[in-house]
């Protein structure tokens, strides 16, 4: 009885075919799967890549009786909530801040609310806080308006000279990532707003804006100390001068970082920093840039609403 081994012999030449296929191509195949790997690292296929960018300026507030004034006020340019071109860059290493001498809220105000979307790195320097928008008093005789976020928790703070509204537990921002902030004063009270979801509530009460003798101003980025500078990208910055609702808090989180502003009489800043410091509520409070960058590649960690 015969036992054939041609079919053994074919199964074997198969296989050293696909071996010296392997040894031929697989450096290739191998080089192309790293570069789309480091590519896909990079945001080159992220959807975000390809999405419409509203160019620096692309959207304002037109006042036609100038600064402040709320009469027949309106949006013009693209205002569709594009994503915006560029974002601010701050390094904590570098003391960067955008300054700005007129702030937006008079001396004396008690009601006012401020909106952000940052992407903080975790807080360090001395690892107290790290300011997000500052409207400033000086001093225990004055108040100041801190939008930070404390140490390491990653959760918002309303802080004022003498004064800290700290929340114990809610929800936090997510460090690497984008996340909309929003502080609403209310007459006496304090409210912190974090992707549209509220922490804790009401946070306590605070004086009235006061200027304390000194230079009142207004700074994003900064704090009173070096150590405490924000470290991550901030943009689309909006000042409100009055108690904004829940629901527009929440409308505002809906549009997305390339949102434009709601309830344009009561806007009083508006900083999108797309590309640029200039405040585009029509009331001219340009800021002045120390050690930010401006840049393009800011699609890695957000995710529209």
């Amino acid at each position: 009885m015969k036992i054939h081994a041609k079919p053994l012999k074919k199964a074997s030449s198969k296989a050293q075919s696909a071996m010296e296929y392997l040894m031929t191509y697989g450096w290739a195949i191998l080089i192309i799967s790293v570069v789309l790997a480091a590519l896909y690292q990079l945001g080159v296929f992220n959807p975000m890549t390809f999405a419409p960018k509203a160019p620096p300026g692309s959207c304002q507030v037109f006042r036609p009786n100038g600064p402040y004034t709320t009469s027949f006020i309106n949006l013009e340019g693209i205002c569709s909530g594009e994503l915006p071109q560029y974002v601010a860059q701050f390094n904590l290493g570098q003391t960067s801040w955008i300054y700005s001498a007129t702030p937006p809220l008079p001396n004396g105000a008690n009601k006012g609310t401020i909106t952000a979307w940052i992407n903080p790195k975790p807080v360090q320097g001395d690892g107290t806080y790290a300011g997000i928008v500052r409207i400033d008093g000086c001093g225990c005789t004055g108040t100041a308006i801190l939008l930070s976020l404390q140490g390491s928790s990653g959760l918002p703070s309303m802080a004022t000279w003498c004064n800290d509204f700290v929340p114990s537990s809610g929800p936090k921002v997510v460090y690497n990532s984008w996340n909309f902030v929003a502080v609403v004063l209310n007459g006496q009270s304090v409210s912190l707003n974090v992707n549209g979801a509220w922490v804790n509530g009401t946070l306590g009460s605070m004086p009235s804006l006061k200027s304390g003798g000194c230079s009142y101003n207004f700074s994003i980025g900064s704090t009173d100390s070096p150590g405490r500078m924000f470290n991550g990208s901030i943009a689309n910055v909006q000042v409100y001068n009055t108690s904004l609702s829940g629901s527009e808090i929440q409308a505002l989180y809906l549009e997305g970082i390339g949102g434009a502003p709601i309830r344009l009489q009561n806007l009083v800043g508006w900083w999108p920093l797309n590309g640029n410091a200039n405040d585009y509520s029509g009331n001219g409070n340009n800021g002045r840039i120390n050690n930010v960058n401006f840049v393009s590649n800011w699609y890695s960690g957000y995710t529209p609403p």
